[in-house]
């Protein structure tokens, strides 16, 4: 018996929901496997380094001059200007000599000789000094745990600092400044490391005084030696058993443990930090080889406050590179997360009322050939490409509203209640008149020029209210008065620009929801005696509640996944601030401004890639719970 029509369909409808459930599952699989990717690309970021161990020489192969450490004289080479040196005197004094060399415009050299004792007088005696690298600070420890800093940048020195770092009064065992000369680390007897450095205090004005800044992991004994590493901000830090402990300042981490199986009496770093030298008092010297890729990333540093160099207090701060090669990485996640439900609230905040009352309206106000033209027009708003809003918001509206500030906000003030008054003025209109119930499904028409009136009229009034009011610049008064900073590319701008890309998505799911509500509902409601915004209000919305939210929803994801239109308009600045005065960073905008200039597997190229994890996880966990609430939502409503 041939099939029938039927039965062809059922065998059509069996390979559809075949092709169709695979299609679903080859979607799934395929975002599983990309975030797998990056995720694989960012989890070296939390592996614990390692190190290898190269060589092992024995005291027959090599001589040991002096167990004794030399710690009584020390001399810093300041390349073409000459060295300094410090020396410990016996009574306690510390003798620095200076050796300048001046050329003239002929190269001719001058050389001179400054020798100076530092005759202030010390707390307690002194048990370790250290001479800035630069040439530019002296630092002293005593035995009962005072901290003393010189400036010698000049011909004469000057004492700067004087700080009781210990109230117990332990004894400072050991002092070194950490890569760019402006952190000082400190090892006491009882093992502990500490890192310090000058900072604004509050009555201080603005001079800089040493301050406690990390604690990091130590020992049980006390701390003989610390050596910095010529790479990053880590330190090698060494016990008397011959224990060595790498650690990390900014991060505060606990990087390698060695055993040396001795006591240290010499060491250093090779290779750019990578191999780390030591001689023990036995004669025997070591090497090991260090894979320590990411040591100043911990979920500390990613999501926590930090006190950074330079800093007067922790913060969280984002600045992934600079001009000089001794910076200090600021990778902190927590502005860019900021910035982007920043950018997103207050882009739904713009777009969603907007789009979701032009969709309730579209569908059961307006006249039916008018929403023939009227939809199909706000659709076309998605085509709009999202760079060509970025740059048409960055170039054009930025300008345009910074020099018209005031008269934006007399607009929004002026034109909801100039409606609000052509709306009573038109309602004896409406119900007496034929031309009043010729324009039924067209009223908004007449709407339009109170809004261009209410745009002229907050024009024409801003100017002399800035004058009177705000001494003729609010930007400024703003800044003066309130501390208030303006930013010309600010997160008013990016409200508008994103809520342009919004509204068109929010509007058309938002409007279909509302126009498939039954028909029976209305006519019911309307026939038992409600007036039509009753019915709209009380009967269609509720029963497109789940469509609403869907849309709501959707349009809330695609703001946060987007990234032109939040490169372009606002600042890129990564602060963490609600002022709608300010700009923003947000993650992906930040992935596409960081990407093409972060070394491949390098620390920020994998925090790059752990931003795109956290993004990914942020949009699925949103989705996630959205789809819970419309599923809530339509087991409530579905009755209807």
């Amino acid at each position: 018996m041939p099939p029938t029509i039927v039965d062809k369909s059922r065998l059509n409808d069996r390979w559809a929901a075949r092709l169709i459930t695979a299609g679903g599952l080859f979607v799934i699989v395929a975002v599983i496997g990309i975030l797998l990717l990056i995720a694989k690309v960012s989890l070296p970021l939390f592996y614990s380094p390692t190190a290898d161990k190269l060589a092992a020489v024995p005291p027959e192969f090599a001589s040991l001059l002096s167990a004794e450490p030399a710690t009584a004289v020390q001399q810093v080479d300041l390349e073409e200007k000459g060295s300094v040196s410090a020396r410990l005197l016996p009574d306690n004094r510390i003798e620095l000599q200076r050796r300048l060399v001046e050329r003239d415009i002929l190269g001719t050299e001058k050389v001179s000789e400054l020798k100076e004792t530092l005759a202030d007088p010390l707390p307690g005696a002194i048990s370790a000094f250290r001479l800035g690298r630069n040439g530019q600070n002296l630092y002293a420890a005593t035995a009962n745990g005072w901290l003393l800093r010189w400036d010698i940048s000049e011909q004469q020195a000057r004492l700067a600092d004087t700080v009781q770092a210990f109230k117990d009064q332990r004894r400072i065992t050991a002092l070194t400044t950490v890569m760019g000369e402006y952190s000082l680390a400190v090892g006491d007897e009882k093992g502990q490391i500490t890192t310090w450095m000058p900072v604004r205090t509050p009555g201080a004005g603005e001079d800089k005084h040493l301050a406690l800044i990390h604690t990091l992991p130590g020992f049980s004994t006390p701390v003989v030696r610390l050596l910095p590493s010529p790479r990053d901000k880590s330190l090698a830090a060494f016990d008397g058993q011959g224990t060595i402990r790498m650690v990390h300042m900014t991060s505060e981490r606990l990087l390698l443990e060695l055993k040396a199986g001795g006591p240290v009496v010499a060491a250093a770093f090779a290779d750019r930090g990578r191999k780390l030298l030591v001689a023990g008092a036995d004669g025997v010297s070591q090497a090991w080889e260090l894979s320590i890729p990411h040591p100043e990333t911990s979920l500390q540093t990613l999501f926590g406050k930090v006190w950074y160099e330079g800093y007067n207090k922790p913060e969280y701060v984002w600045q992934s590179s600079a001009a000089t090669d001794v910076f200090e990485p600021k990778l902190s996640l927590v502005p860019l997360i900021f910035g982007t439900f920043k950018a997103t609230l207050f882009a739904m905040l713009f777009a969603a009322p907007l789009a979701l009352l032009g969709a309730l309206y579209t569908s059961q106000f307006m006249s039916p050939g008018l929403k023939g033209k009227i939809k199909p027009a706000v659709e076309i708003m998605a085509a709009v490409p999202s760079v060509v809003v970025g740059f048409l918001a960055g170039l054009w509206l930025a300008p345009l509203m910074d020099h018209n500030l005031l008269a934006l906000f007399m607009t929004l003030v002026l034109v909801p209640t100039l409606i609000m008054l052509a709306i009573f003025a038109w309602r004896p209109l409406a119900e007496n008149t034929d031309f009043g119930r010729g324009m039924k499904g067209y009223e908004f028409i007449g709407l339009l020029p109170v809004v261009a009136l209410g745009i002229w009229l907050a024009g024409q009034i801003a100017p002399p209210l800035e004058a009177a009011f705000f001494a003729g610049d609010l930007k400024q008064w703003l800044f003066s008065t309130l501390g208030v900073r303006y930013d010309q590319r600010n997160s008013i701008i990016i409200a508008i620009a994103l809520g342009f890309a919004v509204i068109p998505i929010i509007f058309t799911i938002a409007e279909d929801a509302l126009s498939n509500v039954p028909r029976n509902l209305t006519a019911a409601s309307l026939a038992l005696g409600a007036s039509r915004w009753q019915t709209a209000w009380r009967v269609v919305l509720p029963s497109a509640l789940p469509g609403v939210f869907s849309a709501v929803m959707i349009g809330f994801g695609r703001a946060v996944g987007e990234t032109m239109i939040v490169l372009m308009a606002t600042g890129n600045t990564p602060i963490t601030s609600w002022s709608l005065f300010n700009g923003l960073r947000s993650l992906s905008a930040n992935i596409a401004v960081e990407i093409p200039e972060a070394p491949i597997y390098g620390t920020l190229y994998r925090t790059l890639f752990l931003s795109a994890v956290l993004l990914f996880v942020l949009t699925f966990i949103i989705n996630t719970a959205a789809e819970l609430l419309r599923q809530r939502f339509r087991k409530k409503y579905g009755r209807y």
